[in-house]
Formats: structure tokens, C-alpha cells, sequence
């Protein structure tokens, strides 16, 4: 799909577009760099879950709950 007046070539297709749910007024010569963008940051939320999964497991194998607040407090001068 080529743009009017442009001198950029289309690298994303309008299947493409809608597929990727891109805004209307963003479905122009620079869509594509929307697509990649959108995957970056789901991958990066993807990995970021992933260790605060891993974080979690490793506290529950050592015995302890995060946030747990414990049974007997410690006092000021223990």
C-alpha cells in the first residue's frame, strides 16, 4: 500500500494494522515502528513478572512470606 504525496514506502500491510489494533490516525508510512514498540514492552513486562515470580519462589523455599510480619516482634534493645 503506497501513501500519496510520500516518498516513504509502506512496510506495514492494512491486515497488519488492524491485526495490531493501531490507532486510525497512526496507520501511516511509520506504523511498523508502533508494532515493534508494543512487543518491546510486552516482553519487558513479561520479564519483569517472570523475576518477581522467581523472587517469590525463593522467599517460599527459605521459609519466609514477603510482607509477613512476624509473631514476636523484636524489641528496641534486642
Amino acid at each position: 500500500m503506497e501513501m500519496k504525496g510520500s516518498s516513504k514506502k509502506m512496510i506495514a500491510t492494512e491486515a497488519e494494522m488492524v491485526e495490531n489494533k493501531a490507532p486510525i490516525p497512526y496507520r501511516d508510512e511509520c506504523a511498523h515502528l508502533l508494532f515493534k514498540c508494543e512487543y518491546e514492552l510486552v516482553r519487558e513486562r513479561m520479564l519483569q513478572m517472570q523475576k518477581i515470580h522467581e523472587e517469590e519462589a525463593k522467599l517460599k523455599q527459605s521459609g519466609k512470606q514477603a510482607g509477613s510480619i512476624p509473631l514476636i516482634p523484636k524489641t528496641a534493645n534486642a
